[in-house]
């Protein structure tokens, strides 16, 4: 990865104060701060005023995502609210998903809405014990959830997906680009998937292509990682380079897959860009803009 890069939702420049947040009084005092800020989400969406993303007083639920400065920073989840109250509650006018929201945004804004959507969205996920069935209950600002029938501790949990730029063998530079199921004609973009239990990060991308294009991997070179918001996941980026030319996509997941020269690839970001389809928020747009440079 080139230095003193970083990708979109990465760089969260919060203090998560690991450290501390198990102290209620701690909390208190930094929920009190007259400087703290909570922002406000309903179902996975941050709520929005005028297209810029609000904040709302303090609460006892909020679930604290670090410190700035002196200052704490919560996030609150109103979706046990119908949505116009959790709109006039949050003198709102919109509930907008993070990533739409991404242009509009400065690095670390998008970071700590990212973030706080993944917290909100396990706990309002993980209210039952998924070992008795009884509820659960907060604990440590929201960083763990604790079993009122057996004890168990639940904590947050991430989704790690591999995504790859695939490189033809020989001379000649060409990537493999693919249309996915449900896609718009002409909307290619790199391959991806989720990791399965019992396979490390190479292993899934090796396991993705071979599934989905057909293609046989010769090498596998890891690039960089990035926090997605989806709503609690976490891109892992690499390189391969496949041992033959040869694509037989699965037209489950893929209709088709080409490989593209740069001059291709170029044109179709140029068209993606045009039509408003192009992703800048995703590592996918870092894996070809690196990959194009190299040329």
């Amino acid at each position: 990865m080139p230095p003193n890069v970083t990708l979109p939702y990465n760089g969260l420049p919060l203090d998560r104060a690991g450290g501390r947040r198990a102290d209620p009084d701690w909390v208190d005092a930094a929920r009190s701060h007259l400087d703290t800020r909570v922002h406000a989400f309903w179902r996975d969406g941050c709520l929005t005023a005028g297209g810029r993303p609000v904040t709302v007083p303090g609460t006892p639920d909020a679930v604290f995502l670090g410190m700035d400065g002196a200052a704490g920073v919560f996030a609150v989840d109103l979706s046990d609210l119908a949505e116009p109250d959790a709109l006039g509650r949050a003198e709102a006018d919109a509930v907008v998903d993070v990533r739409r929201l991404f242009r509009t945004l400065d690095a670390q804004e998008a970071a700590t809405l990212a973030y706080g959507r993944g917290m909100l969205h396990w706990a309002r996920h993980q209210r039952f014990c998924g070992v008795c069935g009884s509820a659960t209950e907060p604990r440590h600002a929201g960083h763990q959830r604790v079993c009122g029938g057996c004890g168990k501790l639940w904590f947050p949990r991430i989704e790690p997906a591999v995504i790859m730029l695939v490189t033809a063998p020989g001379p000649a530079r060409r990537c493999l680009l693919a249309r996915h199921r449900g896609a718009a004609a002409n909307a290619y973009a790199t391959l991806a998937g989720f990791v399965e239990i019992g396979e490390s990060l190479e292993e899934a991308v090796r396991r993705e292509l071979a599934e989905e294009a057909g293609v046989r991997v010769a090498s596998v070179r890891y690039q960089a990682s990035q926090a997605w918001p989806f709503p609690s996941g976490l891109m892992v980026g690499f390189r391969a380079v496949a041992a033959s030319d040869e694509v037989v996509v699965d037209r489950d997941e893929l209709l088709e897959a080409h490989w593209f020269t740069p001059d291709e690839v170029v044109a179709l970001v140029a068209a993606h860009r045009a039509d408003g389809r192009d992703r800048p928020d995703s590592i996918e747009a870092f894996l070809i803009e690196t990959w194009l440079g190299e040329g």
